[in-house]
């Protein structure tokens, strides 16, 4: 938890082992979200940081001349798996894609650890860096 919003100690952080990146300002329920994320082994960094991230890196990710197609899953995702990652590629936590899906939370944490599953990934951090790579950061027109 730090009050510097500064790219280069995020990339520090998470390179040196770091399960998070919070700001001081992202209020107390952020911090218990991220306590037991990091308990539960996984990440959480702060919304805003997240999506700066992820923009940084599908900017200097060399770019096909079309949109880019989603790599082929063993198991695809459904819809409503879909909606929850695009919610998280957005740097929403799960209460914010509980409350825009009309879901319970448990229910976006079942949906959440089945898309892990699925693409394999480690944590939230990768599920929206899979999201953001193939096409899927952006919300529903």
């Amino acid at each position: 938890m730090t009050t510097f919003d500064l790219d280069e100690y995020v990339y520090g952080a998470l390179r040196g082992g770091a399960c998070g990146f919070l700001l001081k300002d992202s209020g107390p329920t952020l911090l218990a979200e991220a306590v037991r994320a990091a308990a539960a082994g996984a990440s959480l960094v702060s919304p805003s940081v997240t999506v700066r991230l992820l923009k940084h890196v599908t900017a200097t990710a060399q770019q096909p001349p079309e949109p880019p197609r989603p790599a082929p899953l063993p198991e695809p995702l459904t819809e409503r798996e879909l909606d929850v990652v695009r919610q998280v590629a957005l740097g929403r936590t799960n209460a914010e894609i509980a409350a825009e899906l009309y879901v319970s939370l448990s229910t976006v944490k079942t949906h959440l650890s089945s898309v892990q599953l699925k693409l394999a990934a480690r944590n939230r951090v990768e599920i929206a860096a899979w999201a953001w790579r193939n096409g899927y950061a952006q919300t529903r027109s």
